[in-house]
């Protein structure tokens, strides 16, 4: 197993000269002015998750933060199926944290009074709409059970196999639906809103489960967040990798166009690594053709300080 250091080699590179660096900072500035005067991308929260509904806000994001995400949404015209997938984009919370960080994005759990009372009027105009819809399902449903039984009945009778006792008591019985049919409850078709956010939580439960958002970062999430916003900041896409066992697969661009190279795996400066996971990971990553990266940011708390140490298996000695 090989182990190299290649990240302070990788940033000299990226820095040159002083002037090209100068000039590039005077542009990047530039292009941050420009950003900051557009509008924001509306996050949404659901049960702390942050999502993006807006297909404008997908795509700018995606272009201009490199932000991936995952489509969690069905589609709805196929809402029974789960190969294709549509909006919302669920993102990571390193992702959304970043975006706020940037003044890129807008969390969306501000409820004044006036949303409150739009609020429970649309609740209450949708609540109606299925109490119509359930009538005319009943009557539906009672036309439907009422045309079944009139169609045996004059199968019956066609075929002469009905004596008057028979057509008595199936006429009874068509009485007795007539007067006592109710159609349940769970049976009831619904209409699913997969167009737009529906009525997923009301002003007092989504003001809750905002309140505490960005979640407080603990030693775990501020060295995940602090990897990620390097990478990011050395032009690197990245994604979840909780299926490859490390935090983030790295791309060299846009994962539609690559290949993941690498396997991010943050590490703190003091936190030990048992020797076989260090070898787990290895040959994972040597399986699946993707070089590991150990990431620790530095103690020094200065912004873009992280060492990268990269695992590569090269067989039993």
């Amino acid at each position: 197993m090989d182990c190299e250091r290649p990240a302070e080699d990788h940033g000299t590179r990226q820095n040159g000269g002083a002037g090209e660096g100068g000039e590039a900072a005077g542009a990047e500035s530039e292009g941050d002015r420009e950003r900051s005067r557009e509008p924001r991308v509306n996050i949404s929260l659901v049960g702390g998750t942050p999502l993006l509904w807006r297909a404008g806000d997908i795509r700018r994001v995606r272009e201009e933060d490199g932000v991936v995400g995952a489509l969690v949404g069905s589609l709805a015209r196929q809402p029974r199926q789960n190969v294709r997938l549509g909006r919302p984009l669920e993102i990571l919370q390193e992702e959304a944290s970043l975006l706020l960080e940037r003044g890129r994005a807008a969390v969306q759990h501000t409820h004044n009074q006036e949303d409150e009372e739009s609020h429970v009027k649309a609740v209450e105009a949708y609540q109606s709409r299925l109490e119509h819809s359930y009538e005319e399902q009943c009557v539906l449903a009672l036309e439907d059970k009422k045309a079944v039984l009139q169609r045996v009945m004059n199968a019956k009778q066609n075929d002469h196999t009905c004596d008057e006792g028979t057509e008595q008591a199936m006429r009874e019985r068509l009485s007795s639906l007539q007067k006592g049919f109710t159609l349940p409850r769970s049976a009831m078709a619904v209409q699913l809103c997969t167009a737009r956010a529906g009525f997923g939580h009301c002003p007092e439960e989504a003001a809750f489960l905002a309140a505490d958002w960005p979640m407080p970062r603990d030693e775990r999430s501020e060295t995940r967040f602090r990897v990620y916003r390097d990478l990011r900041g050395r032009g690197f896409y990245l994604t979840a990798a909780g299926k490859f066992g490390g935090d983030y697969l790295v791309y060299p661009g846009d994962p539609l166009r690559f290949h993941a190279h690498f396997i991010a795996l943050c590490l703190s400066m003091v936190e030990q690594l048992p020797l076989c996971d260090v070898l787990a990971v290895a040959r994972l990553g040597s399986n699946v053709k993707k070089t590991v990266l150990l990431c620790s940011p530095r103690d020094s708390g200065v912004e873009g300080e992280v060492v990268y140490s990269s695992l590569q298996w090269s067989g039993m000695v």
